[in-house]
């Protein structure tokens, strides 16, 4: 997988409380990666001016699907780089993509995909996207065609 077509990069370790039984990360814990990610993703292509912000807008994105596919595990203290990008855009979603790679080995360990709506707050109906988010997208991952 090309990893050059992910804009956004998170590095951060397997913590000792996201370790199951079996001595691998557990495999729900991949999913707050991605929202971490997803969040990220969102600061950086400048949806919004400040996590305040992100909080009280009229209007916010709900995930809406949320999915994972397992290559290897990781362990305890591991480095991870979780790679995000929007793979596509519609009306009033957005779909994510993620890679999850050990940081050491340079192996993809996970794969990860997320779909988020556009949602108004006051009426907890989706609303389209604006041109403004679509212009974000666009320019944060460089005109690449989502």
């Amino acid at each position: 997988m090309n990893k050059t077509i992910f804009p956004n990069k998170l590095t951060l370790r397997v913590q000792f409380h996201e370790v199951d039984l079996m001595g691998v990360c557990n495999n729900a814990i991949y999913f707050n990666y991605f929202e971490t990610a997803r969040v990220e993703y969102i600061k950086a292509a400048g949806f919004y001016r400040t996590p305040a912000e992100m909080q009280t807008s009229e209007n916010f994105f709900l995930i809406v699907r949320n999915e994972c596919d397992y290559a290897e595990p990781a362990i305890f203290d591991d480095e991870l780089n979780i790679y995000t990008r929007v793979e596509f855009v519609k009306n009033s979603s957005f779909g994510f993509e993620h890679l999850v790679e050990n940081a050491a080995t340079g192996a993809i360990i996970a794969r990860g995909k997320g779909v988020m709506v556009h949602i108004n707050r006051a009426s907890k109906r989706s609303i389209p996207l604006t041109e403004e988010i679509k212009l974000a997208i666009s320019q944060y991952q460089n005109h690449t065609a989502v």
